[in-house]
């Protein structure tokens, strides 16, 4: 007799796979042995390979049981007691295809997250939608909202506006619609729901207004990626302007569309990688940005400012119902660095 033990089944019929992934199969982490399988691999890459840690892809699949996701799974409770994979990086991207599989904020804490609701928020923010500004906050304090209530720190929001699926920073501003002909599933395959704006031209143009705005919304998107609390995810190409000519979905393109090329940049490519390289620095050079602790909105001792303060357009505090009005697309936000635990562990 045959056990099919590493894949999980359909129950009213067998013969076909349960598909949480989007490519055909999940793995069955419901069997002890695959169970196995799946840690023996993880704990011979950090010990044999030396990796720091893991990016686990559609995580939420790793956590089903017959009822849904399951905080609680096998999966999670043997990970955080094992002496070697409690000490690594652990990176989930929190959702999947199937049914409750959105699950951003709701991993363990051990687990840092692919923040999904960053990315959307900033793109909205900067695509001039209203009634925004309030999840801006939360996102560019490293999303306390979703992270604070179990005891994570802001590093548990993995922020990003572009990643291997989908756009790239310059098609995010250059395009309103994915571009996937060349993909050979009849532009049907690729989201549709990317949050870009073109600008009034669809792809490039030698409109020089359209232009100057859409390097000026690149060094937006960048400069709130750096400045926000939480650890930041680039992606690679983005730092110099890098194009997929509209395609969200290059992942079949083993071509010079998905290519990147180090060497032939233009003047405004260079401008805008040296634009980035001051950013990193700006980060690392003020702690405040990269915080260990949430902030508070707390007053610090013997003075009036607080550790973080909002203002609006007219430069006033911002008040509750100036958080509330639907039209606000302008804010002002404030940093201390007068506070003890920006401060690390050596001091």
């Amino acid at each position: 007799m045959i056990i099919i033990a590493y894949y999980r089944l359909r129950t009213e019929k067998p013969r076909f796979y349960l598909d949480f992934t989007g490519t055909g199969n999940t793995f069955n982490l419901l069997h002890p042995r695959t169970l196995q399988l799946v840690m023996d691999s993880l704990r011979y890459w950090v010990l044999e390979m030396h990796v720091d840690g893991f990016r686990f892809d559609l995580a939420s699949t790793l956590a089903r049981d017959a009822n849904g996701v399951n905080k609680l799974h096998a999966f999670f409770e043997i990970i955080h007691q094992d002496p070697v994979l409690s000490q690594v990086k652990l990176i989930a991207e929190p959702w999947d295809v199937g049914e409750g599989g959105y699950q951003v904020g709701n991993f363990p804490v051990l687990w840092a997250e692919w923040n999904g609701k960053y990315r959307d928020a900033i793109r909205s923010f900067w695509k001039g939608d209203e009634g925004r500004i309030g999840e801006v906050a939360y996102r560019l304090l490293g999303s306390p909202d979703l992270y604070q209530h179990d005891g994570k720190r802001p590093y548990a929001s993995i922020n990003f506006v572009t990643s291997h699926d989908g756009f790239t920073l310059t098609d995010l501003v250059s395009y309103n619609e994915k571009h996937n002909d060349a993909n050979g599933e009849k532009n049907h395959d690729g989201d549709n729901n990317n949050l870009s704006w073109n600008h009034g031209v669809e792809g490039p143009t030698d409109d020089p207004k359209i232009n100057a705005l859409r390097e000026r919304q690149r060094r937006n998107f960048v400069t709130t990626l750096f400045v926000s609390q939480g650890c930041r995810c680039c992606l690679g190409g983005d730092e110099f302007g890098r194009t997929q000519n509209g395609n969200n979905n290059a992942y079949c393109q083993d071509n010079e569309l998905s290519w990147l090329n180090w060497e032939k940049r233009d003047e405004k490519q260079n401008a805008l990688f040296e634009f980035t390289r001051r950013l990193i620095q700006l980060r690392h050079q003020h702690p405040v940005f990269r915080r260990p602790k949430f902030f508070q909105g707390r007053r610090i001792r013997g003075s009036e400012i607080k550790d973080v303060m909002w203002f609006n357009p007219g430069g006033n505090e911002m008040s509750e119902e100036d958080w509330r009005l639907p039209f606000a697309r302008s804010l002002g936000m404030m940093l201390s660095g007068d506070t003890i635990d920006v401060l690390n562990f050596r001091g």
